[in-house]
């Protein structure tokens, strides 16, 4: 607005007074005044004063955390995104995972949060199926695992978690029905926030959309606002917090996004100060602040398609080139890809076989026990009894993950596919 002369004189007046009352040292690059209406910004360049005078509209108050990510958010959205801004972007996207981590802890001592889904997990795996609302989740539950969620021709049918299990080549998986997501639901939206809790814990999520809404981008995207990667490994990034000594980053590949200084930087955002810092991995922001925030979880994805009973004309071009990647069109109405489907989930989960032999005895290499990729002997202990971890003594492995045929082993010794495994216990 015009800087009137009468405005300019109070304004002089009021840095006057200010100046007389404090110490210009104690500015430290600028000061902020109140004066009758006026809101009076000084910003010191040198021995210069910089006056900036505006209408006060209300009183100041502490910014809430939620006005502080919505404010680094939109300093993010207006800053141009090039190799010259990726650090300063970075840093913000930093102090954004802390403030959302420290909301999310509110919740928590508040005891509030509304409403959420209590799933217990069951079977070898669990798989979540999230797609818009009325894609025919629900049709394609009730085919897989013969389970009856409702079915209706009107958007969100399913309004709580609905849980099935399907029985493929001696695995049992167990399918989550849940209830439609819209945009906005990373934020809460249409209950989405509970919806997308429940899905953190699944092994895999399916994708699900049909040959009318398949822009599945909207849900990879809420995913992704509520710390979801799909289809990622965790960052090979490890920090050991010290007492002094400041941040010291060591590389052991190349770094091609990021320098060693943008990564001690980014770090220190975060609130960590003396590190000693080993990159495995050529990593950029995004990445380290994945990494930083603590809270993420990397879950394999398979997209399917239904409805391909009724496509028309060009449509798998659409879809194709909306996607970007792969998917299994499927009819839950014609079961077409539906078999197919199954064997895809099976895959996607990277199941082993372990075939256990008793002391003494032979193997049984009629009916292995299925685990998911990446299990221990702990796993399989868990697996077959509860009390086979206390009263485990050692076990002998023979296959692809022993280095002799026959060797001892302990709890923690990762199995392979078709290995065999005899484990011994104490005596009760």
């Amino acid at each position: 607005m015009p800087c009137t002369d009468d405005v300019r004189d109070e304004a002089l007046f009021g840095l006057k007074v200010l100046l007389i009352a404090t110490h210009p040292i104690a500015f430290k690059g600028g000061a902020l005044l109140l004066l009758g209406k006026w809101r009076i910004t000084l910003l010191f360049d040198g021995w210069k004063a910089h006056l900036a005078v505006l209408p006060t509209k209300r009183k100041y108050k502490m910014a809430t955390i939620e006005e502080q990510i919505k404010a680094l958010e939109e300093e993010i959205f207006n800053t141009q995104k090039n190799k010259a801004t990726e650090h300063h972007l970075g840093k913000i996207k930093a102090k954004i995972a802390k403030l959302r981590a420290q909301q999310e802890l509110q919740k928590i001592k508040g005891g509030g949060g509304g409403r959420r889904y209590y799933i217990k997990k069951s079977g070898d795996a669990t798989v979540a199926l999230v797609g818009f609302p009325s894609v025919g989740k629900s049709s394609l539950l009730n085919y897989l695992t013969g389970s009856k969620s409702e079915v209706a021709a009107y958007q969100f049918t399913t309004l709580e978690v609905i849980p099935g299990v399907m029985k493929h080549k001696g695995a049992e998986i167990q399918i989550l029905d849940m209830p439609g997501i819209i945009k906005g639901a990373a934020r809460g939206k249409g209950r989405g926030r509970e919806v997308i809790t429940a899905a953190r814990a699944a092994d895999m999520i399916l994708l699900l959309g049909d040959v009318f809404n398949y822009n599945l981008k909207v849900l990879e995207r809420e995913l992704y606002e509520a710390g979801i990667r799909l289809d990622k490994q965790p960052p090979n990034i490890h920090i050991t917090q010290e007492r002094k000594g400041g941040i010291i980053v060591r590389s052991t590949v190349p770094l091609t996004r990021m320098t060693e200084f943008e990564i001690a930087e980014i770090i220190r955002a975060y609130g960590i100060v003396n590190a000693n810092v080993t990159v495995r991995e050529d990593i950029d922001t995004d990445t380290l602040v994945d990494f930083l925030a603590g809270n993420r979880v990397y879950i394999p994805s398979l997209v399917a398609i239904n409805k391909f009973d009724l496509r028309y004309g060009g449509i798998e071009d659409k879809i194709e080139e909306d996607l970007g990647r792969d998917y299994l069109p499927i009819s839950c109405a014609t079961t077409e890809g539906l078999e197919e489907l199954k064997d895809h989930i099976y895959e996607t989960l990277g199941f082993i076989r372990i075939y256990l032999k008793p002391k003494g005895g032979k193997a049984d290499l009629e009916e292995p026990l299925v685990l998911l990729d990446g299990s221990t002997v702990k796993s399989v202990c868990e697996h077959l009894h509860r009390d086979f971890v206390n009263l485990f003594r050692y076990a002998l492995v023979w296959g692809k993950s022993a280095k002799f045929p026959g060797q001892s082993i302990g709890l923690d010794h990762e199995l392979q596919d078709c290995d065999v495994l005899s484990i011994i216990t104490k005596r009760r």
